[in-house]
């Protein structure tokens, strides 16, 4: 019988993205085969004009129990990030060149280890209540690769971060809300309706205005803040020259609801 190495399911709802992980049987396993079609499907989100949100999930009751490590040996013992290196390919790990749209990840059931580090690359982390987080690569003789090791930091704190990265322990919901790692929990098998919603009430506002406010925001982690505060001007003139800028303040002077074009 054929290993089955998994796929990357894509659907568009309006300006909605839907990316899901699909390898239920193996509890969403992650093998390199899903990490070339991830690349492509976040590369067209990233491109795709009409898309506006992304929305990454798993089929199944899981999100992912991590790498499928016999089939990534030889690309981590030799560093191998080929997938990922032209540059007009996105990262999902957002190490490289990051996905320039908001992406809203929703995780149930089993979250582990790369699964944990490929939902904080995104930016807004739905969790259902069922949920069990740990970063467990120390126990297998490895350290994480994927983000974890920065952006535990990032949004928990120091100490919250050594706690769960050293001790690899198992977590629940209540406590990756508690640090920070998640936004909302919410009853499972409700966290991709809720994740919709979200993307949703995004996809009301201007997108330009949307990507270069995530912009703004990764340029403060990943230049500062003086280059934060220099290029606020220069974006925001670039926007005033928009027509969903003149849509905006015609929509506020009628007294209606904005109707953004994304140019």
């Amino acid at each position: 019988m054929t290993d089955n190495e998994g796929s990357i399911t894509t659907e568009i709802r309006d300006h909605i993205f839907l990316i899901g992980l699909n390898r239920p049987e193996k509890l969403n396993g992650y093998t390199p085969t899903m990490a070339a079609q991830l690349v492509e499907a976040l590369s067209e989100l990233d491109g795709n004009d009409e898309l506006w949100v992304g929305v990454l999930f798993a089929h199944g009751e899981h999100f992912t129990a991590g790498l499928d490590l016999p089939k990534w040996t030889e690309r981590m013992s030799s560093n191998d990030r080929s997938h990922t290196e032209e540059s007009s390919r996105i990262d999902p790990m957002a190490l490289g060149r990051a996905c320039k749209k908001p992406i809203i990840t929703a995780v149930q059931g089993i979250t582990y280890t790369f699964g944990i580090e490929l939902a904080l690359a995104g930016d807004i982390i739905v969790a259902a209540d069922n949920c069990r987080f740990s970063q467990l690569e120390p126990a297998r003789g490895i350290h994480a690769t994927g983000g974890a090791t920065i952006r535990f930091v990032e949004r928990g704190g120091w100490g919250n971060a050594m706690y769960h990265l050293l001790t690899c322990d198992e977590f629940d919901s209540e406590e990756a809300y508690r640090i920070g790692l998640v936004q909302e929990i919410v009853p499972a098998g409700s966290e991709l309706t809720r994740a919709l919603d979200l993307a949703k009430r995004i996809c009301e506002m201007a997108p330009l205005a949307i990507q270069e406010t995530k912009a703004s925001s990764k340029r403060w982690i990943d230049e500062g803040f003086q280059a934060c505060v220099e290029a606020m001007g220069p974006v925001q003139s670039r926007l005033l020259a928009s027509e969903d800028a003149q849509e905006g303040v015609a929509s506020f002077i009628e007294r209606r609801s904005a109707q953004f074009k994304g140019r």
